[in-house]
């Protein structure tokens, strides 16, 4: 897809972070947006932003973990827009924890908004994608989709699922000559909300039986939160990339090429049969 001007492109988790990055790099490439997003002020803020700017969009409150949410959405989106070119299915959150700590709540609750929130966005959009033989969908995964980082044992298995359905869909999509791309995005650490994630967490899936944080634990997490501040790479140039890719057809998205040594050490330990070695995986990522 070279020419994106006057297409359309929907967003999920648009309102912040990578998402609203998104919306930003392709209004500015003569684009109208579609966001959806949970939370429901910082979308009206995105929306007026966008607006001001010039970009012809529409916000919708979206809980993208519910069928029925997201098939709302794609009304909203087809009553504004008609058809759709670009989806980003980018919403995602993220529970802390070793996997005997986790509780059913969290796993439903991670897979709900990171998994199926994906599945449920493919179900709405593909089948227009795929009849109007046009379009690109971008999957947001993460580095965590190739590594197996302790202590985020949800967040890792939504992002490998995430990866391996961008892949199947990339083949099965080309065995049927379709004009329609596929991008999966691994970015590693990017500064957004992600680590306070809990703020939009729906209250039936609260874990109340959950320890209270520790003083310790709760300096570890705004220790992480300074350190991305500091370091991370800023949304936007994660947004340049999606861009590019989009236009290229470019499949693989990675944000950082040192996390490709990860995932290059890992598959070697796979072919030698070697067993997982988490504490080296996670000291590479927070180097």
């Amino acid at each position: 897809m070279q020419n994106l001007s006057g297409k359309v492109a929907v967003i999920t988790g648009g309102a912040s972070g990578m998402g609203r990055a998104f919306a930003d790099r392709f209004a500015a490439a003569g684009m109208r947006i579609a966001i959806a997003d949970i939370e429901e002020p910082v979308l009206d803020q995105a929306v007026d932003e966008l607006k001001a700017a010039g970009a012809d969009v529409i916000g919708v409150r979206c809980d993208v973990s519910d069928h029925g949410s997201m098939q709302d959405f794609g009304a909203a989106v087809r009553e504004a827009f008609g058809a759709v070119h670009v989806l980003c299915l980018n919403a995602g959150v993220a529970s802390g924890g070793t996997i005997a700590e986790q509780s059913v709540k969290s796993w439903n609750w991670v897979l709900g908004v990171n998994l199926f929130g994906i599945v449920h966005g493919l179900d709405v959009f593909l089948p227009g994608l795929i009849e109007q033989d046009d379009g690109h969908v971008v999957m947001t995964a993460s580095i965590a989709g190739h590594t197996s980082f302790a202590g985020l044992g949800p967040y890792n298995a939504s992002k490998h699922a995430t990866v391996t359905i961008a892949e199947t869909l990339s083949v099965e999509l080309e065995e049927i000559e379709s004009n329609v791309g596929v991008s999966c995005l691994c970015p590693g650490f990017v500064a957004t909300n992600i680590f306070a994630a809990d703020r939009n967490r729906p209250e039936s899936l609260q874990d109340v039986s959950k320890e209270p944080v520790s003083d310790e634990d709760q300096l570890a997490h705004e220790a992480l939160i300074e350190w991305m501040a500091a370091n991370a790479l800023q949304p936007a140039a994660v947004a340049d990339m999606v861009h590019d890719a989009v236009t290229s057809g470019t499949f693989w998205i990675f944000t950082d090429e040192d996390h490709l040594l990860q995932i290059a050490e890992r598959h070697e330990r796979i072919r030698n049969l070697q067993n997982p070695n988490a504490k080296h995986i996670r000291d590479d990522f927070f180097e």
